[in-house]
């Protein structure tokens, strides 16, 4: 879907798919019509129940072999659509939860970047720690099989972490989740990690204790996991992956409502990404479901998954923290016209700060202040034609659409380095924030020098990373 910016305007108006995927939407170069009731029709979609059976959670796997090389494909679903016993739903707090957990989660990413990519350091860790949210956090979840007899486990995906883990018995303090704690003493394939090990040196903020490897890991929100490495069989779908180095969490707070612990696809030789390494090429790909609809977003695995037709743009690599995935970006555009904006805000500068990172943890794209009033303020110019309504939240810019069936508003455009436009639709931009037909230009200023690109802009577009060869693409395909 994003290719070229001639070619891309051509594809945006004229492809069936693309109008028959996103009825909401009529495109043009530099406006599109936004259907305002189908937006908030989709509020009303409630949670689904959640899958009980590995088989019925996961799409038949799509499993090919090929010089050594394999490629998977598994269901992410969004964690508000999930009905999961002990976290009634509610969905006057849907918005308000999605908002805190995601100031918190930006705070969390700028520390560890501050920080050299560290969360915390152990010796801040200590014994005294803070209870995370309530309502948890994580965006996305995958359902996998953990041991041998494998044991389904809802897991959180996270493209800004290096590790893997789940809460295990003996379980001297563990949030609610909605499986089974994973018990290590019933799985034949379990076996910890020594202290002197390969794995215990790549760790971050690793310990010994009784000659086994320790971790402990503190997240921005407050929430901590801490246990024991080792090494464990993961089962996805119908496909064993063994060897696999996770974290058993023997003490967990705060972390992910319902979900057995978390997946990380980070940059780092610890994530599962890098640990499948030569398996995948360290190549997958990912759609993020969409707001408001009944289906499931994809995560795939393998150099066999990396599409034709993407426009790819080379991820830039920080190595103050190479967990995250930072890509090159020169501008931003408003109704096809590019806003006035150096390009130096958006680059990494020689100490680590500032660039751009994509994460789907994050929901809302923050841009450094300067970036984000010039960007702001060239959308305000072409909406004059809209009632505005007061400011919600971190929003400052919000429309009142109650009463409208559609409305038209400009086209909104990521200037890529390469010369790459990747232009959004405006459910990636423009979102409701109650039923009342409140609207809110989804993005937000960014507390320091950093851009973060989230979620709610990346859904349904198929994002794929080649980390072997620097690269990440989008499109061409939607989802």
């Amino acid at each position: 879907m994003f290719l070229p910016f001639l070619a891309l305007a051509i594809f945006l108006i004229l492809s069936p798919t693309t109008i028959a995927t996103t009825s909401s939407e009529i495109k043009n170069s530099t406006h599109e019509i936004f259907n305002v009731k189908e937006s908030i029709a989709q509020l009303d979609t409630k949670p689904q129940t959640p899958f009980e059976n590995q088989e019925e959670f996961h799409v038949d796997n799509e499993i090919e072999q090929e010089n050594g090389n394999w490629k998977l494909k598994l269901k992410l679903i969004h964690r508000d659509k999930l009905q999961i016993p002990h976290f009634p739903y509610n969905n006057n707090k849907v918005f308000e939860g999605r908002i805190n957990r995601d100031l918190k989660r930006v705070s969390s990413i700028i520390h560890r970047i501050q920080n050299g990519g560290v969360n915390y350091r152990v010796e801040e860790f200590g014994s005294d720690l803070i209870s995370g949210m309530d309502q948890g956090s994580g965006e996305y979840f995958v359902r996998i099989g953990v041991g041998s007899p494998a044991k389904n486990q809802y897991m959180v995906l996270d493209s800004g972490s290096d590790i893997v883990w789940v809460q295990c018995q003996p379980c001297t303090q563990c949030y609610h989740q909605s499986d089974p704690v994973f018990d290590p003493s019933l799985s034949v394939s379990f076996t910890g990690v020594p202290c002197g090990s390969s794995v215990c040196d790549r760790v971050e903020n690793s310990g010994c204790h009784s000659g086994r490897c320790k971790y402990e890991v503190m997240y921005g929100d407050g929430s901590y996991t801490k246990g024991t490495m080792a090494i464990e069989t993961l089962t996805f779908g119908h496909t064993m992956v063994k060897n696999v180095a996770i974290g058993c969490g023997h003490s967990n707070s705060g972390m992910f409502t319902a979900a057995a612990g978390l997946l990380g696809l980070g940059g780092g030789s610890m994530s599962l990404v890098g640990q499948l390494g030569g398996q995948t090429g360290g190549a997958f790909s990912y759609c993020l479901v969409s707001r408001g609809t009944d289906s499931t977003g994809s995560l795939e695995f393998g150099r066999g998954v990396l599409p034709v037709g993407a426009a790819w743009v080379p991820l830039i690599r920080n190595p103050l923290t190479p967990s995250f995935y930072y890509i090159g970006l020169s501008g931003l555009g408003v109704g096809g016209v590019r806003v006035p904006i150096s390009e130096d805000v958006f680059k990494i500068t020689e100490l680590g700060d500032g660039g751009v990172v994509m994460d789907t943890g994050t929901a809302v794209t923050r841009l450094p202040s300067e970036a984000y009033v010039a960007f702001r303020d060239a959308f305000i110019a072409k909406t004059v034609s809209l009632p505005r309504a007061p400011a919600m939240s971190i929003f400052d810019t919000c429309y009142d659409l109650d009463g409208f069936v559609t409305v038209r508003v400009p086209t909104v455009s990521f200037f890529l380095s390469g010369g790459q436009i990747l232009t959004l639709p405006a459910r990636n931009f423009l979102i409701p924030v109650n039923d009342k037909g409140t609207f809110c230009f989804a993005f937000a200023p960014s507390p320091s020098k950093l851009s973060i690109i989230g979620n709610i802009q990346q859904e349904g577009i198929q994002i794929s990373f080649d980390g072997a060869n620097g690269f990440v693409g989008f499109g061409p395909n939607i989802c």
